[in-house]
């Protein structure tokens, strides 16, 4: 029989997975139309995802507090998403994308290093080669110097999604498909404000729509699939094993693009493997 911690795991990586993968289909989407639009109409795609499952479970709905932390979630992660994607748009890639990626993680490692105690040294030798994975599995050869505006980016999407970690993990007690359904109501709620302020999207071209459905379904599964390991399992383990996610990116572009990937990146994806050792023992 699977242990509730193995089980943790698995669904951990599964979440980097649907991440990665969701990704890979949004940047797709991307190629042929407005950003916000693909955004927008991918996030409401997954939240009628995530509506059906919450009735199909035939699961209670939980208190108001819940649902609240619930739409924190929400909101903390589109402001992540926002800051990531501008900062991808105006500064480096290959410093923004794994800055991010290894702050999201350090925010609720922080978080549960006070509220339920440190790791064992194995798991925190664990998150170490997590840190170092994820910068070579999705930098560029850009060195390592960047600008106040990458740095003040990279932070802020960071901190987002870190907090989007945290209050998931804090809405998810009694309920896990509701605490979703409304974290992806208030993120949908928040980027229509956004839309609204900031101009015109247009409209889905015919050659976006399947990736626009992929990646939103992906983007929902990955929510439902690390809610599931943090509820079962510490929350900085699911956090770490969920930040791999630019691995499942890197991997589908080098093999549906042909994208060359460099001797670091290769190294990355080997090191991503020694971190998940360390963090499933």
């Amino acid at each position: 029989m699977i242990s509730t911690e193995t089980l943790a795991v698995a669904c951990g990586i599964g979440s980097a997975a649907a991440w990665g993968a969701g990704d890979f289909s949004g940047g797709m989407a991307s190629r042929k139309g407005n950003v916000l639009t693909v955004v927008l109409v991918s996030q409401l795609i997954g939240g009628l995802f995530l509506l059906g499952m919450a009735v199909f479970s035939g699961e209670a709905m939980p208190p108001v507090r819940h649902l609240m932390y619930g739409a924190f979630a929400g909101v903390f992660g589109n402001i992540g998403l926002i800051a990531l994607y501008r900062g991808l748009s105006t500064g480096r890639m290959g410093i923004v994308a794994p800055l991010s990626a290894v702050l999201t993680a350090l925010v609720p490692i922080g978080y549960t290093a006070v509220y339920a105690g440190l790791p064992s040294m194995t798991r925190f030798a664990g998150f170490v080669c997590f840190g170092i994975a994820v910068w070579l599995l999705s930098s560029a050869d850009t060195g390592f110097r960047m600008t106040g505006r990458e740095l003040l980016l990279s932070c802020i999407a960071g901190v987002g999604f870190g907090l989007f970690f945290i209050f998931i993990d804090k809405a998810n007690d009694l309920a896990i498909f509701w605490s979703l359904v409304w974290a992806r109501v208030a993120s949908v709620a928040f980027l229509f404000t956004v839309v609204m302020v900031v101009g015109k999207t247009g409209t889905p071209k015919a050659g976006q729509w399947l990736f626009i459905v992929m990646s939103g379904v992906l983007d929902a599964l990955g929510n439902l699939l690390f809610s599931t390991a943090a509820h079962l399992g510490r929350l900085d383990v699911s956090a770490v094993l969920s930040s791999l996610y630019p691995a499942a990116t890197v991997l589908l572009a080098w093999l549906f693009l042909k994208e060359k990937l460099r001797r670091r990146q290769w190294m990355g994806v080997g090191i991503a493997f020694i971190a998940l050792g360390l963090i499933s023992i």
